[in-house]
């Protein structure tokens, strides 16, 4: 049976990562559109990789949380894919074989021309001066605001197959990521893991589980596993 999960900042943050953005609109200390947009890499490139160099820093120093551990153990009974909205790699150190980044993932850089030109980083740092084969500066291999979500289609062809689906920690608010739960098969079980519900009214068949990720994974395991 094919478990397809959905994960977003909620999961990373009861691992201490702060989530992409506060309420203010910042994230940490920082406007969006200074760090986090093509823009903002062609006027001060230095800037922003220092601010994922840092963050980078960050998702190193952090371990993989509960949620995302059992996550990993639901593949001793489920075909898990997992599509996540993060950038970390927690879900991989938590063991789960199948994982989608829709946003790309911070611990690989890639080449400022071609975005599917992609390295793993030695350490935490890029440097300026680091060149792709191109003979570009590496960046971050990260999905920035005004730029494509490569992934998005791969994502939708895996929800598209879902016998059972589940949310984690999503506001459902930031597009594309937020139609994917449109391509899931109308009468398939959806689970919603979130202290605060989406509006998902339109939706049949869907379960609210109205707690944090690390709770709320806990309560659909044991859902799953006695059903």
């Amino acid at each position: 049976m094919k478990l397809v999960v959905l994960t977003g900042a909620g999961i990373s943050a009861e691992s201490g990562l702060k989530t992409f953005r506060d309420s203010d609109g910042l994230w940490e200390g920082y406007n969006i559109h200074d760090v986090a947009t093509p823009e903002a890499w062609e006027r001060n490139p230095e800037l922003v990789q220092a601010f994922y160099n840092e963050r980078r820093k960050q998702v190193l120093a952090a371990n993989p949380n509960r949620a995302h551990q059992l996550l990993a153990e639901l593949e001793n009974d489920f075909d898990v894919e997992i599509i996540t909205q993060n950038i970390d790699d927690l879900h991989e150190r938590a063991g789960s074989s199948k994982v989608t980044h829709l946003h790309g993932i911070i611990t690989r850089s890639q080449s400022d021309l071609r975005p599917n030109l992609t390295y793993p980083i030695a350490g935490s740092e890029i440097k300026m001066g680091e060149l792709c084969e191109l003979g570009s500066q590496l960046r971050p291999h990260v999905v920035w605001f005004g730029e494509a979500v490569p992934m998005i289609e791969v994502a939708a062809k895996i929800c598209g197959k879902a016998d059972l689906f589940v949310l984690i920690g999503t506001s459902l608010a930031v597009y594309p990521a937020a139609g994917l739960i449109d391509f899931v098969p109308r009468d398939v079980t959806k689970y919603i893991i979130d202290p605060k519900t989406p509006d998902v009214k339109r939706y049949k068949n869907v379960v609210t589980i109205e707690e944090n990720a690390v709770n709320g994974v806990e309560k659909l395991k044991n859902i799953l596993l006695n059903a």
